[in-house]
């Protein structure tokens, strides 16, 4: 993509004229679909993806079979009105494992299901249901030789709950025509919430069941603690996963890797330990080593990104990092909508053989599959690691990754202005793919939607900052030109996200709406190594807000952005730095926030997070008068009665990261100042529902932020 001074101007469709209605809103979100997840059959043939669409006012999301090296056309595997998801292909090829919810069960049952198929990938039947009654499946995966499943399930005794008097003399009485629920909560521990999950009554453990109806399940681990991650050895004997079973892990999480033997009755063993959380572990083929993702320093603030590390799988030796100079995370760690949230990037290191480890890293809001080297003898690095693509398709943000017996590396990514789709790396990684590759794209369901709305220009300008260049993205109208126009500058979220090459939904429908978007990744922004983001630690509205305003100051002077109307937007960290950019200028004619910070004094405790991610984000703390000093500092809300830009707040009502008891007390000082503002909550959603919420709620909150644009920008 073209950076300053060249500037291209294109001709294409032109901006609709009915793009400030809800209808012209409903049909885009209506008519986006997502590919989520995948998983390729060992063999090479076929990869099968989730694609998520919306259903009225819920989600449905069904398996689609994509044979590779072209073998046929996609085909849909399940349907109904159901949530598919988390395929797990068998080792045969045969069969593929999932996790359902059905609609009549109100999104409160998650079975394990399986749905056999022919030799040429054709279910033979329906699917059938591993696990039933009230169980809530999280993760699963095959055994080597495709016998047995391996799942996470949340379970009994309830953490927290008081149970109700089940005397049937004396039953609890429910209200509303609704079943008695519990008493009470007892809350001993600070890690009773979780964005997403809403209260943790219970955790998920470990268990294994035969392949087969009627099968009986056996719980592997038990405890005050929770499973994740979970991955088999090759040789069946044990399962490896992600836990952090200390007393006092809900003051300082520290997760390490743990392995239980499947079958006697032995207890987990921890294999892998660092100073920080490791998480994401991945056996070698030959079982000799264990890779994992992790933070290698004890003490790691958030300008520390998480490592690849490999050490011994039965634990005899510490584990090291494999490239400890990369400084880039491992993981997708860039910000773009158009790859989904309704499920976390797949992060897990994959092996591609004994000698090379392959897994996602995230450089400069770009995140490819990289090729890692090692010796199988030692568990070393054999050389310098490297990107598996080159060039042009460098500009992609991926999102999951896969690798066959083949060595043909798989995944789901964006790549420029276009939305996820299934890609696949040629040439395949091995020996003799040391190069940089290209993607070819292997569907196009994903991406179809997007030819109704008119195709942004993006271009990337490097802006002269403090600390810096600043890489910043501008999205423009096809037919936006030279000229000055209304323009809005988003914030990313974090601040440890990274505005990608690919546009977020909402900047699309802005550009479509007229608008050019400033897309700024400013120090804090993950991806641009340590020496970008430390300069931001406990530093909220200083060299961050510096760094905005000098990109808007170089768009201006650009004749890009007409200085007399431009907007600002941001979602969770990008909601603070609305509200501090309002209070400390007047340089903004309309704002909007979702899901924002105002009192970082409150947000300490009342975040699901806030205590640890106080500490590693340097923000302070409320035990002397200097760390609470140190907070007030960093919260919009002290400006408070220097804010005179109309500001709309939306808000989850359900959001545990950035809860409504803080931004409302910035909204009730504005009522209370007289200023313009706006607060719109949204009930039953989290932190993330512009993506992830109900679609009806997602259409109004992008119907109302377009019509107040509209209103505080327009002549």
């Amino acid at each position: 993509m073209p950076a300053d001074p060249r500037w291209p101007v294109a001709t294409g469709s032109p901006v609709p004229a009915s793009t400030a209605t809800g209808a012209w809103v409903a049909g885009v979100i209506n008519g986006q679909v997502v590919l989520d997840e995948h998983d390729v059959a060992p063999d090479g043939s076929f990869a099968i993806v989730v694609r998520r669409h919306a259903q009225g006012i819920a989600y449905g999301s069904h398996l689609w079979l994509v044979p590779l090296g072209g073998r046929g056309r996609p085909r849909r595997l399940t349907n109904g009105p159901v949530r598919d998801t988390r395929p797990r292909i068998r080792s045969d090829s045969r069969a593929v494992a999932f996790r359902r919810v059905r609609r009549d069960d109100g999104g409160h049952v998650r079975r394990l299901m399986v749905l056999d198929l022919d030799p040429r990938g054709r279910a033979t039947d329906q699917p059938w249901a591993v696990t039933e009654g009230r169980v809530w499946v999280a993760e699963l995966e095959w055994s080597p030789d495709g016998r047995r499943l391996a799942f996470t399930e949340e379970v009994d005794p309830p953490r927290f709950l008081i149970e109700g008097p089940t005397d049937r003399r004396r039953p609890t009485v429910a209200t509303a025509g609704q079943a008695p629920g519990p008493l009470g909560r007892r809350i001993r521990r600070i890690d009773w919430r979780y964005d997403e999950l809403g209260h943790v009554d219970r955790w998920e453990h470990l268990f294994l069941v035969t392949s087969r109806p009627g099968a009986r399940r056996r719980q592997l681990t038990r405890g005050d603690w929770g499973v994740a991650g979970i991955a088999w050895a090759p040789d069946g004997t044990s399962v490896a996963f992600a836990a952090d079973p200390r007393r006092d892990a809900d003051l300082r999480p520290r997760t390490s890797i743990w392995r239980v033997p499947t079958r006697g009755r032995g207890e987990p063993i921890e294999v892998l330990a660092l100073g920080g959380n490791v998480y994401s572990p991945a056996f070698s083929p030959d079982g000799r080593w264990l890779a994992a993702v992790g933070v290698v320093d004890a003490d790691a603030l958030d300008d520390v990104s998480p490592e690849l590390v490999v050490g011994p799988a039965d634990g005899s030796a510490p584990a090291w990092p494999l490239a400890p100079t990369l400084d880039r995370p491992i993981g997708a760690w860039h910000d773009t909508d158009l790859n989904g949230w309704m499920k976390s990037g797949q992060t897990t290191p994959v092996w591609a053989g004994t000698e090379v480890i392959v897994a996602l890293v995230s450089d400069r809001g770009r995140t490819v599959p990289w090729r890692f080297p090692i010796d199988p003898a030692t568990g070393r690095a054999t050389g310098a690691p490297g990107p598996l693509v080159g060039g042009s398709d460098a500009e992609a943000g991926c999102w999951t990754v896969r690798v066959d017996r083949t060595g043909r590396v798989t995944t789901l990514g964006t790549l420029g202005v276009r939305a996820q789709e299934l890609m696949a790396v040629e040439p395949p990684v091995g020996r003799r793919g040391r190069g940089a590759g290209r993607f070819s794209t292997l569907t196009t369901e994903g991406s179809a939607w997007q030819a109704g709305l008119p195709t942004p220009i993006v271009a990337r300008l490097d802006v002269p900052g403090a600390g810096g260049p600043i890489e910043t993205w501008v999205a423009s109208p096809p037919r936006g030109g030279r000229r000055a126009l209304p323009a809005i500058v988003d914030v990313h979220g974090g601040p440890l996200g990274a505005w990608a090459p690919t546009p977020s939904l909402e900047v699309l429908l802005l550009v479509a709406r007229g608008y050019r978007v400033v897309l700024p990744n400013i120090r804090g922004s993950a991806t641009y190594g340590r020496d970008w983001i430390r300069p931001q630690l406990g530093d909220w509205g200083g060299v961050d807000a510096a760094d905005v305003h000098a990109a808007l100051d170089h768009v201006v002077a650009l004749g890009l952005a007409d200085p007399d109307r431009l907007g600002v937007l941001g979602l969770s960290y990008g909601g603070f730095m609305v509200h501090w950019l309002i209070g400390t200028s007047d340089r903004f004619r309309a704002a909007v926030s979702e899901n924002g910070v105002a009192n970082q004094v409150s947000a300490w405790a009342n975040s699901d997070t806030g205590p640890e991610y106080c500490r590693t984000s340097l923000l302070g703390d409320p035990f002397t008068p200097e760390g609470v000093e140190k907070l007030w500092r960093q919260s919009p809300l002290r400006n408070v009665t220097a804010i005179r830009t109309p500001l709309l707040m939306l808000q989850a009502e359900a959001d545990r990261r950035c809860p409504p008891a803080d931004n409302e007390q910035l909204f009730i000082a504005l009522r209370l100042l007289g200023r313009e503002v706006e607060y719109v909550l949204y009930p039953d959603e989290y932190h993330v529902y512009a993506t992830t919420g109900r679609p009806d709620r997602r259409i109004d909150r992008m119907t109302r932020m377009l019509e107040w644009f509209d209103r505080h920008l327009r002549d």
